[in-house]
């Protein structure tokens, strides 16, 4: 196991009755709040009415930034840093998903910053200072809300890249199970692919001695198995919603990847596809999984993916491992395919091969020349990769 710091400060408010806690979490950091929010679902299930009147009743200043997009943009970072300025913000809540919360990390780092925010997205500009951040999570998928990363789209370039800093780690989270029961179908089955991958991302390593880590990266998948397809039955069934919800914040808050080599595969390659299409990310991430596990099968990896079959999906080990290897790559396919009913091909979705090679071409780039995660990947790699995905 390789020497680590690990420290995540975020404190949970995690149950039912936290937002009558909002005030007093804000107060410690600030008084004059900058709202952002999403597509309008926290005006429909009451939510939105219900933070505005604890502000109000407080006499907590606040000014809004709605309208955040799926796959969160720079230019609406760039309205937010605008807002915040111009009324002396000291504190961000970001009501939301994974997409506002990245967004609201980067107008924390932004404001403080003399240039234009997608400069500290393509490590032009460093952060330094950041305004501090609350959430309250609307979606279980990405588990920003425990951490300090954020990925931002740029559709004038067609790049969809990650930054991060300990800065913008939220203050405080709440976590209200009930808050997801209006989270439709489809979404819900994204964000619990979206958590099986951060998760997978961390567990597949040539690290022969982090066995601990192996193991709750296998507890947290299971808990996926387990409970993604009551919610698809149950959608307001309060057991699966809260574990999906904190296995989504364990997946990616830094614990599962202490001690081991976790340079990213699948992500790089996911976020050409929604770069370029707007792909729900959740969804691309179960498309390309199972095809990069078998483009990458080989002597090396062959025990890590036979082991995630036995262990997870309790696949009867024989003699033939790479049989067993297979079956594991199978059963992942099977599960997100039949059991979350996840379209598993980029057919399915509305993505053709007009653009394979240049996202193979921009994700070898962005990722310094190769993606060098568990196995290289060079561009005709990654290409053959996404051509095994299109049916």
């Amino acid at each position: 196991m390789k020497d680590f710091i690990w420290n995540v400060d975020t404190k949970i408010l995690f149950g039912k009755d936290y937002l009558k806690d909002l005030p007093k979490e804000i107060k410690k950091y600030g008084d004059r709040v900058l709202i952002t929010y999403g597509g309008g679902s926290i005006k429909k299930i009451g939510l939105y009415d219900e933070v505005v009147k604890i502000l109000e009743k407080e006499n907590i200043f606040y000014k809004e930034l709605g309208g955040i997009e799926p796959n969160p943009r720079v230019e609406s970072a760039r309205e937010g840093v605008k807002i915040v300025r111009e009324n002396d913000i000291n504190f961000i809540l970001a009501i939301g998903g994974g997409s506002v919360i990245d967004l609201s990390k980067l107008i924390a780092a932004a404001t403080f910053v003399d240039a234009d925010p997608w400069k500290i997205v393509i490590r032009e500009e460093k952060i330094e200072k950041a305004l501090p951040i609350g959430t309250i999570l609307t979606l279980a998928a990405t588990g920003s809300e425990m951490n300090g990363g954020g990925v931002i789209t740029n559709p004038e370039t067609k790049q969809k890249l990650g930054f991060g800093s300990p800065l913008v780690k939220p203050k405080f989270s709440i976590l209200d199970p009930e808050i997801t029961y209006s989270v439709n179908a489809k979404h819900t089955v994204a964000g619990v692919a979206d958590i099986m991958s951060h998760t997978m991302e961390n567990y597949f390593t040539l690290d022969k001695d982090t066995y601990l880590q192996n193991r709750m990266s296998e507890a947290i998948l299971k808990t996926c198995i387990h409970y993604g397809p009551i919610l698809l039955e149950e959608p307001e069934n309060y057991e699966a919603r809260a574990n999906i919800m904190w296995a989504s914040s364990w997946a990616i808050n830094g614990l599962v990847k202490t001690g081991k080599d976790t340079n990213w595969s699948v992500h790089p390659m996911e976020h050409e596809l929604s770069a370029f299409y707007d792909l729900t990310h959740g969804i691309g991430l179960a498309i390309l999984t199972p095809r990069f596990l078998s483009y990458i099968l080989d002597d090396d990896t062959v025990d890590m993916i036979r082991d995630f079959g036995i262990n997870v999906f309790g696949i009867k080990p024989s003699d033939d491992k790479f049989q067993d290897a297979k079956k594991a790559i199978g059963a992942l396919h099977a599960f997100f395919e039949q059991e979350l009913h996840v379209p598993m091909t980029l057919e399915e979705v509305g993505i053709d091969d007009e653009h394979l090679e240049e996202m193979a071409k921009r994700a070898a780039e962005n990722a310094g020349g190769s993606i060098k995660g568990v196995k290289e990947l060079k561009e005709e790699d990654i290409l053959e990769i996404y051509k095994a995905s299109l049916f």
